[in-house]
């Protein structure tokens, strides 16, 4: 009788709600004020390039890190402590695609809900009582239309209670440097005072998310169903919808924590996150999110440290090889000014001559990075291989074969 309820109640809000407010809906019961018309316009146009000082984030506290490098663009109060809400899931939906990778868990195993994931209020799919539900279905619930009771099940179904799942959670957090960090359910969906966390702990548990490109299959849906097409899901991130390159990710609000947001977008290769937490409106917490993700793409380039030209190999006297390949200590990307992307210079030092014995790993070189006038990186060149030092009775043998060898 619950899912026909729901499917009648979809149906209606399909009918009589635009789009843009229709996603917030699903926020959940508690989310009452989440259901404001968005205006699509504010979305959807292209702003100048900004520099740091234009931006105003209305927000108390934010942060806008780019993925790769974990570099921090901006920030703001981003280790003031705040209630997360339903941003919370970021977390859950983390640890349900490390188990997944890991093979603890497969896409197609089927999860039965038990009565307390069935009795969750706020954003749900209506679960019941010992329905299945697999595990691909469950984790699109929680990620697009943020289901208390799909996390509540998924936690239970991973590690046998909440309890348990939440204290793996902030083991994660802890892993992750997250020292802002105390999660006390898997939902967000309780206003807990000692539930915490803040926007530089959102971000590193973000990043670690987007890490794991399946998850994307999952964030960059902006409408699907569940149960054979009888349950329709809604994103409650605008980003999706109207922002150019938008990856994710998660959305959240109680009225305590107001509303926050974690956005993920990506163009050219470069991605970047943009925490909010604790905005007055919907509307403000994606403006905040859209001109700190637009600050980062008109401002910011990322270039890898690989030498331009092959590398060659450097002269080994006395060695039992002749030579030996330098290689690059690490391969990295370094994130850079855009006025600065076309002026990228990469100078290779190398030793003119060694003389054997040379140890695998032995420093032989350097590269430096510059970008206009900056050194932006400086990395070790060093040998590929071991070249031991040849022996007196090898320096003979091979005199005595050349020797022999021109009077043929």
């Amino acid at each position: 009788m619950r899912r026909i309820i729901s499917v009648i109640m979809l149906i209606a809000i399909s009918l009589t709600v635009p789009h843009t407010a229709a996603a917030d809906i699903y926020e959940g019961a508690l989310d009452t004020a989440d259901t404001a018309q968005i205006d699509a316009e504010a979305f959807a146009q292209q702003e100048p390039a900004l520099t740091q000082e234009d931006i105003t984030i209305s927000a108390p506290s934010a942060i806008l890190m780019e993925k790769t490098t974990g570099r921090v663009l901006y920030e703001k109060d981003a280790d003031v402590q705040r209630e997360p809400a339903s941003v919370t899931k970021v977390m859950t939906i983390l640890l349900i695609a490390e188990a997944i990778e890991s093979n603890a868990i497969s896409i197609d195993d089927m999860v039965t809900v038990s009565a307390r994931a069935a009795s969750m209020g706020g954003s749900q799919v209506f679960l019941e009582e010992g329905e299945q539900m697999s595990v691909h279905e469950m984790l699109k619930s929680i990620v697009v239309s943020s289901a208390n009771d799909a996390a509540v099940a998924m936690a239970e179904h991973i590690a046998g209670t909440e309890e348990a799942f939440v204290k793996l959670m902030n083991e994660r957090a802890g892993e992750l440097g997250m020292n802002g960090t105390n999660f006390t359910n898997c939902s967000g969906l309780m206003d807990d005072p000692t539930h915490l966390t803040t926007a530089r702990d959102i971000a590193i548990m973000s990043r670690e998310l987007i890490c794991h490109e399946m998850i994307k299959a999952y964030t960059t849906i902006w409408m699907d169903d569940i149960r054979d097409g009888q349950f329709g899901l809604s994103n409650t991130n605008k980003l999706i919808y109207y922002y150019d390159g938008a990856t994710g990710l998660k959305t959240g609000f109680t009225d305590r924590a107001m509303y926050c947001l974690s956005a993920t977008a990506q163009r050219d290769g470069v991605e970047y996150i943009a925490v909010i937490m604790h905005a007055q409106t919907s509307q403000e917490r994606f403006e905040d999110a859209k001109a700190l993700l637009n600050y980062a793409f008109a401002n910011y380039a990322l270039i890898n440290n690989e030498p331009d030209n092959v590398l060659s190999p450097v002269p080994v006297r006395l060695g039992r090889q002749k030579a030996v390949q330098p290689v690059l200590t690490q391969m990295e990307n370094i994130l850079i000014g855009k006025n600065d992307a076309q002026s990228v210079e990469k100078t290779v030092q190398l030793e003119e001559q060694l003389t054997a014995p040379i140890e695998k790993g032995q420093t032989i070189g350097k590269l430096t990075v510059r970008a206009g006038e900056n050194v932006v990186g400086e990395y070790e060149l060093v040998a590929s291989d071991d070249v031991p030092r040849i022996t007196w009775l090898e320096v003979f043998l091979s005199l005595m074969r050349d020797i022999f060898a021109g009077g043929e």
